[in-house]
């Protein structure tokens, strides 16, 4: 299929495009500066596969978590770009997607993914390899302190006989006193955000199965809906 993915749920920005076979993508750590890039980047991967957007099948987007505002922007552009070219939409998880990057890049078969959701939380969740190679999430996508992720773990580490697993995500990093005993690998992670083309990877089964969404339809998922109360003094 002829997709293009767009991404912008956390600091970096993608997008990917898969056109008669070809691939090409754009990246880059932009913290402030995704509704400035996010259309360029689109513009230049349609122009290096001299296609236009209606030749293409279908867009998939970061439907999050991450950024409130990231998300935001990102399924705004999907749906205007979906809207013009009357294209199905596909969302795809943050958190999944930098799970597939560590199997494409690291071969590995199990992840747990966590993103720092500011606060004291981490965006968090575990997957496993299914028989198509697509990291599929074990336990449902959720957001915890820190603290609290060695007990939410402790179920999937049992069934699956396991002490830790490899972990992505920035949420390593920010809280690395609390987490550090979940993971096999050490230091940096390799693996701190999602990219456009591992969602392409995951999009495209949804695509062809027909599980897609019109343009009016996509929505993000921010794992936590309520967090305007508690930035306000003395609530």
């Amino acid at each position: 299929m002829n997709l293009i993915a767009i991404d912008a749920s956390t600091e970096a920005c993608s997008v990917a495009l898969t056109f008669n076979g070809e691939y090409h993508s754009r990246y880059e750590l932009c913290p402030q500066s995704h509704s400035q890039l996010l259309l360029p980047m689109v513009d230049e991967v349609l122009k290096a596969a001299n296609c236009q957007l209606t030749q293409l099948d279908g867009l998939v987007f970061g439907q999050g978590p991450g950024s409130f505002t990231g998300v935001r922007i990102g399924i705004g552009v999907a749906q205007g770009l979906a809207f013009a070219a009357d294209l199905p939409l596909v969302g795809v998880s943050t958190l999944q997607a930098m799970a597939q990057l560590a199997y494409e890049k690291q071969a590995q078969t199990q992840v747990i993914a966590a993103i720092d959701a500011r606060m004291s939380e981490v965006y968090n969740g575990f997957y496993q390899l299914d028989e198509d190679n697509i990291m599929q999430a074990v336990l449902a996508e959720s957001v915890l302190a820190p603290e609290l992720l060695p007990t939410h773990l402790a179920g999937v580490f049992s069934e699956y006989n396991i002490d830790a697993a490899y972990g992505v995500g920035t949420g390593w990093q920010a809280y690395e006193d609390k987490l550090s005993t979940l993971r096999v690998n050490q230091g940096e992670p390799a693996i701190l955000f999602p990219h456009a083309c591992a969602m392409l990877t995951i999009a495209r089964s949804k695509f062809e199965a027909g599980d897609t969404v019109s343009a009016e339809h996509a929505q993000p998922v921010y794992v936590r809906d309520t967090v305007s109360w508690k930035k306000l003094p003395g609530r």
